[in-house]
């Protein structure tokens, strides 16, 4: 099964997602917290994402979304492509456009995404991963 990696992003769990820019067509690397504790398996949104970042990638608008955890409010969502090149994942997702995140983060990736893979430090600390 295929594996990536990436180092924790201050003491954190990160994934690195590649958005594709609507003009032009150009790679677009997100560094994303894996938060587990965002949402559940069968609800709510795959990403947290900058509404910037999902205009940037031509994402299609969606129905608003009402949070009610770190983030509290109705948001806009969309429904963008998302990469993992070395996973061979692409794929559309459901991203939560929100405004704020925790130093050295793009966005978040929630349950709802982070659960379609294995995931886990793989016995270092010092990263975290995803394998298919």
């Amino acid at each position: 099964m295929p594996r990536v990696c990436w180092p924790l992003i201050n003491n954190r769990p990160a994934v690195q997602v590649v958005l594709t820019l609507a003009l032009g067509g150009q790679p677009y690397t997100r560094n994303l917290l894996a938060d587990t504790g965002a949402g559940s398996r069968w609800s709510g949104p795959d990403l947290l994402l900058d509404e910037q970042d999902c205009l940037l990638c031509g994402g299609f608008a969606h129905q608003p979304i009402v949070l009610g955890g770190a983030y509290i409010g109705s948001f806009p969502t969309y429904v963008v492509r998302v990469e993992i090149p070395a996973l061979g994942f692409n794929s559309r997702v459901r991203a939560v456009a929100v405004s704020r995140f925790p130093a050295g983060f793009d966005g978040m990736a929630c349950f709802r995404f982070l659960n379609q893979f294995i995931y886990g430090n793989f016995s270092d600390p010092n990263q975290f991963g995803l394998e298919k």
